[in-house]
């Protein structure tokens, strides 16, 4: 259990969103770009057809006639814009490629009257030398540009997780993982980490003696220097996974023993208690109430939680309530707390795909990574349903658990001697970055600009 490693683990949230890159073709016949769907993150583009010697005629949306499209070449040039039918539905496309370059995945075609073309998935990467074609804008509407931003390049993108027993904040780079040591002293049984990389500063939590109460929250620079602490020991009890909105000036994380969600400003000012699941010693005897994981819904004014029960105990549920406090009500007392799943071995980490409604998790109990509907499916309860899906079976003691959205990856740690993995948001493609990693807790992603 989690308990085993009472020093176990349970971003801003630096997750983001899955790109396409454009595939490298020589040549060809000229191939229509689907049509614009939708996906996870922003809508999906169709796929981008075959580079051809010139590009085809656009064939005509409902309700509009579609514009031509523009003569293949080096970095092809959009058609011209179609006139607008008054559903808005998008005419399919031809993407252009560079004679040297690949073609980058179709944008969404023409938006009708005040309507919007839904992008590519993160669009497609320009080949050498040539440019991603892009579908002309419709009357009142905008041009599909490729949806949410493009992956970007995965040397950029780093990995920060702790090692609860050498107690050090460690990193490596998620292209290139080569292990370096951040924070050689972090404080007795660091937990949950986030990172703020345009402020420059890494968060974690530290449990401390899980029986002494005296839990404490670090900051560092993103180079490990000039830790200062922001919540002193004792400041809360025994705290785990953390999140920040940075926006907001908040960092929120989960108080096991505490039995507690929490939340105070980003310098460790103003610390109160969201939910309060016990309050007695005899209250804290029960795992049930312990709560571990925790992730942020801002827009949508949320946020979630795991607790996880006793070891291998199959009570253990993952919690929603909102942001903001019932009128009259206390973290005691709050009416508004839903329970999304029950009945699980041992949940503890956890985060979120708002865009697709999925929630994912670790458990310690079976050793997996894991995801699930967020809401509860007709006809089902939190206890009843059936709708897991096991992403990583036998991770020992799996503990942290990060998404990458743009590029579509989950990244995971043990917290008995297995690895820092990563693998698909469906399960497929599995990778052990770093084998044999240590005892890890929590991990975060943060990209650089």
């Amino acid at each position: 259990m989690r308990a085993t490693r009472r020093y176990l683990l349970p971003a801003i949230l630096v997750s983001a969103l899955t790109g396409a890159c454009g595939s490298s073709m020589p040549g060809g016949g000229s191939g229509t770009g689907g049509a614009a769907g939708t996906g996870e993150r922003g809508g999906s583009g169709g796929a981008s057809g075959s580079a051809g010697t010139t590009g085809s005629a656009g064939s005509a949306g409902a309700g509009g006639t579609a514009g031509a499209t523009g003569a293949a070449g080096v970095g092809a040039t959009a058609g011209t814009a179609g006139s607008a039918g008054a559903t808005g539905s998008a005419g399919t496309t031809t993407a252009g490629a560079g004679t040297s370059g690949s073609a980058g995945a179709s944008a969404g075609g023409g938006g009708g009257t005040g309507g919007v073309a839904a992008g590519g998935r993160g669009g497609g990467g320009a080949g050498s030398g040539g440019k991603a074609g892009a579908g002309a804008a419709g009357s009142g509407g905008k041009a599909g540009t490729g949806g949410a931003a493009g992956a970007g390049d995965l040397a950029k993108l780093n990995m920060y997780y702790l090692d609860v027993t050498g107690g050090r904040v460690l990193t490596a780079n998620a292209q290139t993982p080569t292990v370096k040591v951040l924070v050689p002293s972090a404080g007795q049984g660091p937990d949950g980490v986030a990172v703020d990389v345009a402020g420059g500063h890494i968060y974690w939590t530290g449990m401390g003696n899980p029986s002494a109460n005296d839990g404490f929250i670090k900051r560092s620079d993103l180079d490990g220097s000039n830790v200062v602490t922001l919540v002193p020991a004792g400041g809360t009890y025994t705290p785990k996974q953390m999140k920040l909105d940075l926006a907001g000036g908040k960092m929120y994380w989960s108080d096991r023993e505490g039995m507690r969600v929490m939340r105070a400003n980003l310098d460790g000012s103003s610390v109160e208690a969201l939910v309060t699941t016990g309050q007695t010693d005899a209250d804290r005897m029960d795992n049930s109430r312990w709560c571990v994981g925790i992730a942020l819904d801002l827009a949508g004014g949320f946020f979630y939680w795991s607790q996880k029960g006793p070891t291998n105990g199959h009570v253990g549920t993952l919690r929603r309530a909102h942001l903001a406090m019932p009128a009259g009500q206390t973290s005691i007392t709050r009416t508004d707390i839903e329970v999304l799943w029950d009945k699980l071995p041992e949940p503890i980490d956890i985060d979120v795909d708002l865009g697709a409604a999925f929630i994912y998790w670790t458990d310690r109990a079976d050793n997996t990574v894991n995801r699930g509907p967020i809401e509860i499916p007709a006809g089902f309860t939190a206890a009843t349903r059936t709708d897991r899906q096991i992403l990583v079976p036998n991770v020992a003691t799996a503990i942290g658990v990060a998404l990458d959205l743009p590029r579509g990856k989950v990244y995971y740690t043990s917290g008995a001697n297995g690895p820092v993995g990563r693998v698909n948001l469906d399960g497929s493609g599995n990778e052990n970055l770093i084998p044999m990693a240590g005892n890890l807790t929590g991990i975060a992603l943060g990209e650089a600009p």
